[in-house]
C-alpha cells in the first residue's frame, strides 16, 4: 500500500466517525469537551455554527452521529451525542452578544425564502450578515415550519423554538408570515436575485380503502392532525385510537392521542417491527407510554354502521423471498382481522406538493412531480430558483434541511457574485499538538468505563396529563459531565513521524486494543489480515506509515484506536503525537468564519 496521504483534512475526517456521519459535520468531540469543562456557552456556539438549532436538534434530532460513534465498537451503546448537545442549550449563558450583528449596509442583492422552516431559517442565517435583503414567506403566522407545525410540545417546548428561530429572524430580514404563496411566478416578477424554495413535504399521503368517505370525519391525515394540535385547533380525540403507519410521525401521533383522551391507543404496521421507519428511541417512548405496536398487518376497509366509524379491517401477511432472493409481504391465509376504534390517524408517509408552481417558468420536474435540483448546488432547471430541505429530495430530518440550507446558501451567494457554483469553497482545518509533557496531555485521555446514561424521564402519570408537558428532563451537569466523560475524542489524531520511528515495538505493546502493528507492507486484503488483530471494518480506512529503515510499514487500525494517547507516552523518540484534529466547514461567503 501507498503512504497514507494526512496532509488535507478528508483522512483524518473520516476518522471523527460522528462528525463524518453528520450531514452538517458539527465537530461533535469538541463541544462535548467543553461541556465536560462546564463551558455550556462555547459549547452552544460551536453547534450554532454547523446545526444552527443546538437546543431543538438536542431534542429531536434523527443522530445520524450516534451509530456511527466509535463508543458503540467497544461496548454496546454509543455516547448519548443528541442529548448533550441539549446540554449546552439548556445550561448556556445569554449568548446575543455572539451572534453575527445584522448587516449595516445592503450588497444591493434580494433573495426571498419560501417557507420559513429549518433550510429556509439556516439560508436566512448565512446570508444576513453579507448584506443580502431577505425577504421571508410562510403561510403561519409564526415561523419555524415542521419544527413548530408537527413535532409535539411534549417533545419540543414551543419557548425553545421562539428563542433559536428569533436568533436568525434578528439578524434583520423582511418577514411576511401569514403570507400563502399561491404563485411562484409572481415571486420571481418582483425581481429579486435570487429563490430559495424550503417549502418541505407538506402532504401527508392518504389511504383510499372502503369506508374513507363514509367516515371521513374521524379518518385524519397524521401531520395535518399534529399541525392542528400544535396550533391549539384540536384539543381531543377518541377514546379508541388506531395510528396506521411506522415512522416517527406515526411514532408522534400516538404519543398526542395518549394526552388529548386516547386511553386505547394501538400503532399498527405492515411491517415488522425492526423494519419500522421509527427510530428505535422513538418506538422505545412508545411502548413505555403503553402503546402497542402491531405488526404485518395490511389495512383492507374503514368499518362504519350508519355513518359511524367502528373500526379497521386488516389482512395477516408475512415477509417471504422470491427465487431471486427478494423479499416482499404476501398474505398468510389467516382469517382478517378486525379492530375497533372511533378514529384513525393515517401516517403512512409524506410528500411534496407544488401546484403553486408553474409549469411554464423554466422549472423541469421529474415523473413523481419533484423539482430537478442539482445535488450539489441546489440550484433548480431555473438558474434563480433554488431548493433545499425535503422541498429538494423529500422527507429527511432537520439536521439535513439544515445542512442543505448551509449549501444553498453558498450557492446563491457564487450565482450572486456571478461565480462558479460547482466550484465549491473547501474547508479549513487545523492540527494542534495537545502535548503538555511526557504523560501529560490537554485532553482527559483516560477511557471511562461507566455504562450510557439514560435521560431522565417525568413521571408518565404526570406526562400523559398534558400535551405540552415536556416529557424528557434532559441531563443535569454532574450526569452530562459523566456522560462525557465516555467519549473517545476522537479527533485527538495519532500523528506518526516516520523519521523519528527506532522500530522498538513499544508502542504495540502497549497498545491496549493492539491497533499498531509494524509488518512488511502488502496489498490492502492482505495487510489488514497480517496485523496484530485483522482490520475487518474495510469502511475504516487504515493508517499505513511510509518505508521505516528496516523496509517494513508501521500500519494502524483506526477502526478500534481508543486515542488514549499510550503510544505517544511510551514513545522514547516522540514519534507518535496526539494533534487535535479541528474541521472549518465553509459557509457562505467563501471563507471560513
Amino acid at each position: 500500500m501507498q503512504r497514507t496521504s494526512t496532509e488535507g483534512p478528508d483522512y483524518f475526517h473520516k476518522v471523527v466517525d460522528c462528525q463524518w456521519a453528520c450531514p452538517a459535520h458539527t465537530p461533535v468531540p469538541e463541544y462535548i469537551r467543553l461541556i465536560a469543562e462546564g463551558r455550556y456557552s462555547d459549547a452552544y456556539m460551536v453547534n450554532w455554527k454547523s446545526n444552527v438549532f443546538p437546543g431543538i436538534l438536542g431534542r429531536t434530532c434523527d443522530r445520524p452521529c450516534e451509530p456511527a460513534c466509535r463508543r458503540g465498537r467497544v461496548e454496546d451503546e454509543p455516547v448519548a451525542i443528541c442529548r448533550l448537545k441539549r446540554v449546552a442549550a439548556d445550561n448556556k449563558d445569554d449568548i446575543t452578544g455572539r451572534l453575527p450583528p445584522p448587516a449595516t449596509a445592503s450588497n444591493g442583492k434580494r433573495i426571498a425564502l419560501i417557507g420559513a422552516g429549518p433550510a429556509s431559517l439556516t439560508v436566512a442565517r448565512d446570508l444576513a450578515p453579507l448584506g443580502y435583503e431577505l425577504v421571508l414567506y410562510d403561510g403561519d403566522t409564526k415561523a419555524g415550519g415542521m419544527i413548530r407545525s408537527q413535532i409535539p410540545r411534549f417533545r419540543l417546548p414551543e419557548s425553545v423554538i421562539d428563542e433559536e428561530v428569533g436568533y436568525i429572524t434578528g439578524l434583520g430580514m423582511e418577514m411576511r408570515l401569514g403570507s400563502y404563496v399561491d404563485s411562484l411566478k409572481s415571486v420571481l416578477d418582483e425581481g429579486y436575485d435570487a429563490v430559495f424554495v424550503g417549502s418541505g413535504a407538506p402532504r401527508g399521503r392518504d389511504l383510499d380503502l372502503p369506508g374513507r368517505r363514509e367516515v371521513a370525519g374521524h379518518i385524519h391525515i397524521g401531520i395535518d392532525w399534529l399541525s392542528s394540535v400544535s396550533f391549539g385547533h384540536i384539543e381531543k380525540i377518541g377514546r379508541r385510537v388506531i395510528v396506521l403507519g411506522g415512522g416517527n410521525t406515526a411514532m408522534d401521533c400516538c404519543r398526542t392521542s395518549r394526552r388529548l383522551g386516547g386511553e386505547d391507543v394501538k400503532v399498527i404496521v405492515r411491517s415488522g417491527f425492526e423494519e419500522m421507519k421509527a427510530s428505535p428511541w422513538e418506538k422505545e417512548d412508545a411502548i413505555h407510554e403503553d402503546i402497542p405496536i402491531l405488526n404485518f398487518l395490511v389495512p383492507k376497509a374503514f368499518t362504519h354502521d350508519d355513518g359511524r366509524l367502528t373500526g379497521v379491517t386488516f389482512e395477516k401477511v408475512e415477509p417471504r423471498l422470491d427465487e431471486r432472493g427478494r423479499r416482499s409481504l404476501v398474505p398468510t391465509g389467516e382469517p382478517d382481522q378486525h379492530f375497533e376504534c372511533d378514529d384513525v390517524l393515517i401516517a403512512v408517509g409524506q410528500e411534496n406538493a407544488f401546484p403553486w408552481m408553474e409549469r411554464d417558468i423554466g422549472l423541469v420536474f421529474n415523473e413523481w412531480g419533484m423539482p430537478q435540483v442539482d445535488p450539489v448546488t441546489f440550484q433548480s432547471t431555473h438558474p434563480k430558483v433554488f431548493f433545499g430541505g425535503d422541498a429538494a429530495f423529500g422527507p429527511k430530518n432537520i439536521i439535513w434541511a439544515v445542512a442543505q440550507g448551509h449549501d444553498a446558501a453558498i450557492s446563491i451567494d457564487k450565482f450572486c457574485k456571478g461565480q462558479d457554483l460547482a466550484e465549491r469553497p473547501p474547508p479549513g482545518f487545523s492540527m494542534a499538538s495537545q502535548k503538555m509533557g511526557i504523560h501529560e496531555w490537554s485532553y482527559d485521555n483516560d477511557i471511562a468505563n461507566d455504562l450510557r446514561y439514560r435521560v431522565p424521564l417525568r413521571d408518565k402519570a404526570v406526562a400523559l396529563k398534558d400535551v405540552k408537558v415536556e416529557v424528557e428532563l434532559g441531563f443535569d451537569r454532574e450526569m452530562a459531565y459523566r456522560e462525557a466523560q465516555r467519549c473517545l475524542n476522537c479527533d485527538i489524531q495519532t500523528v506518526f513521524s516516520e523519521p523519528a520511528c527506532i522500530e522498538c515495538d513499544a508502542c504495540a505493546d502497549i497498545c491496549p486494543v493492539d491497533c499498531i502493528t509494524f509488518t512488511e507492507n502488502g496489498d490492502e486484503e492482505d495487510l489488514r489480515g497480517r496485523l496484530n488483530a485483522p482490520a475487518l471494518n474495510t469502511e475504516q480506512a487504515i493508517l499505513v506509515s511510509g518505508d521505516l529503515k528496516t523496509g517494513r510499514v508501521m500500519v494502524k487500525d483506526e477502526d478500534v484506536c481508543l486515542h488514549c494517547g499510550l503510544c505517544a507516552e511510551r514513545c522514547p523518540t516522540g514519534a507518535w503525537d496526539m494533534q487535535k484534529f479541528l474541521l472549518d466547514m465553509t459557509h457562505a461567503g467563501g471563507t471560513c468564519r
